[in-house]
């Protein structure tokens, strides 16, 4: 195919997207009801896992093992289930089979793996919530690759992905709304005796309602049969040695697509570079605003977290939303990444104590930089899935879907080891009434500096992502010719 060069934001003039292409509203709600659950797993599971170490006494560096080691898994157990949902022979799709079971594992191994006691050794706790972190992740892998590639694949337009993406994660968006409460929850004690009991209560509710929400999706969802497919790789023991060189061969392949390692780069970057810090908002408020007084922090925790999350809801993701549809994903990203800068460095003066207030003002330009991410990196990677048929002729959103949620993941781990590492670094005790001079400083300077470099790294990689709307027309005229269906006009 013989295609001009064009610039990275060149436009289709006066394109709508077609009816056909558009998904109803009802689809997309129950996509993002997934979502919310997957969503809500993993933001709850951030703030429970502060009480590993403020009520349960595990050290800095327990909590960044715990962080750590699961993921290690993921780098096997990801890139099998990419190649495992891509290739499913099944009456309901590629999708839907493993997004049920998926749901259910990872709902009930989050209930198990909370319930810690403190009467238990340190060592009992730590092993047994490792064991326990294992299967929940090997659960969340078996449902979030199939559930991501789904998303990837509902529709075939370039903006029409936006819309789902943005749907998806505007209702996702509410787990980081109602998670920031259980900071009060927790540490109230006319409600719980412990924060430890607290979290062995509330992880009930958090995870069979995340099971039930992982489910909407497989139910609610239009996918088509796979039942009698004859282009996908049979799954049985006899093929074993053959979809291995397959499985590798595509793992190498994926990677070597440009535009899909600028993604992957870009979001690790910005994504983890937060989540380095983002449990230091916490400690900050209680001890440099409270100094070291949880309950006088009270609600002000809680405040923080859901104040972000309003201003992604009702402000970041519209905003993204409307910027890409007539600046371009890839100028939408920059755009929003410069504007969270302004966030980032106004955490340093607006944490003041005796005015809690003021913390929350730099948080809508803050919001920005992580509330726009992934509407706008799913979105594209849909695209990426286009580009990669025209190379390779296969459909492979669950090899990609594995691959981009492999290094969130990994990064994740890779963020909870830095967190540990750096409040060793600067001499933050956890659980001490008071902390040592300067260490509050330290956690306050990288709260600031972190996330702002990884924010500037992302947006040096993205200037050179060049799969426009312009490129990606012709990729889909191009493969619509290929199956034998209508071009598009």
């Amino acid at each position: 195919m013989t295609t001009k060069t064009v610039d990275a934001e060149d436009f289709i003039p006066g394109h709508d997207t077609a009816p056909e292409d558009r998904i109803p509203l009802g689809e997309k709600i129950a996509y993002g009801v997934g979502m919310l659950g997957n969503q809500l797993f993993t933001a709850a599971l951030g703030v429970f896992m502060v009480v590993l170490v403020q009520g349960l006494g595990f050290s800095p560096f327990l909590w960044s093992l715990l962080f750590f080691a699961p993921r290690l898994i993921d780098a096997v157990t990801d890139p099998i289930m990419g190649f495992v949902t891509d290739n499913t022979r099944s009456r309901y799709g590629r999708r839907k089979p493993w997004i049920v079971l998926g749901a259910v594992v990872t709902g009930a191994a989050y209930v198990g793996m909370w319930q810690l006691y403190e009467t238990n050794s340190i060592t009992f706790n730590f092993t047994y919530f490792l064991l326990f972190s294992f299967v929940f992740y090997i659960g969340l892998t078996v449902f979030q690759t199939p559930y991501v590639a789904m998303g990837y694949e509902m529709s075939r337009d370039f903006h029409e992905r936006t819309r789902v993406m943005a749907v998806a994660q505007w209702i996702g968006q509410w787990s980081w709304v109602i998670v920031p409460w259980f900071w009060p929850l927790m540490y109230d004690p006319n409600l719980f005796e412990t924060p430890a009991v607290a979290v062995r209560q509330l992880s009930i509710g958090v995870g069979l309602g995340c099971m039930a929400m992982a489910l909407v999706p497989a139910f609610f969802v239009s996918s088509p049969s796979t039942e009698h497919a004859t282009h996908l790789k049979p799954l049985d023991r006899a093929h074993i040695a053959g979809n291995v060189k397959t499985f590798v061969a595509g793992f190498g392949e994926a990677f070597r697509c440009a535009p899909f390692r600028k993604l992957c780069a870009a979001t690790f970057l910005v994504f983890n570079a937060y989540n380095i810090v983002a449990a230091f908002g916490f400690f900050i408020i209680v001890y440099h605003l409270f100094g070291g007084d949880a309950d006088a922090a009270g609600s002000w925790t809680a405040w923080f977290g859901t104040a972000s999350a309003l201003s992604t809801t009702f402000l970041v993701i519209p905003v993204i939303t409307w910027m890409s549809q007539r600046w371009g994903k890839r100028n939408a990203f920059l755009v929003s990444q410069g504007i969270s800068l302004f966030g980032y460095l106004g955490f340093w003066f607006s944490f003041r104590p005796g005015q809690p207030a003021l913390m929350l003002l730099p948080l809508p330009v803050f919001a920005f930089g992580i509330g726009g991410l992934f509407t706008l990196m799913t979105s594209m990677t849909a695209d990426v899935c286009d580009l990669d048929e025209l190379h390779t002729g296969e459909r492979r959103e669950g090899t990609f879907a594995a691959i981009y949620w492999w290094m969130v993941k990994f990064g994740l781990a890779f963020a909870g080891g830095l967190s540990g590492l750096i409040m060793g670094l600067v001499g933050f005790t956890p659980d001490a009434p008071t902390q040592p001079e300067g260490a509050v400083t330290g956690l306050r300077i990288a709260f600031s500096v972190v996330p702002a470099a990884g924010a500037v790294l992302a947006m040096w990689f993205m200037t050179k992502y060049d799969l426009s709307e312009a490129r990606a027309f012709e990729i889909r005229e191009e493969l619509e010719k290929r199956r034998g269906v209508s071009a598009l006009v």
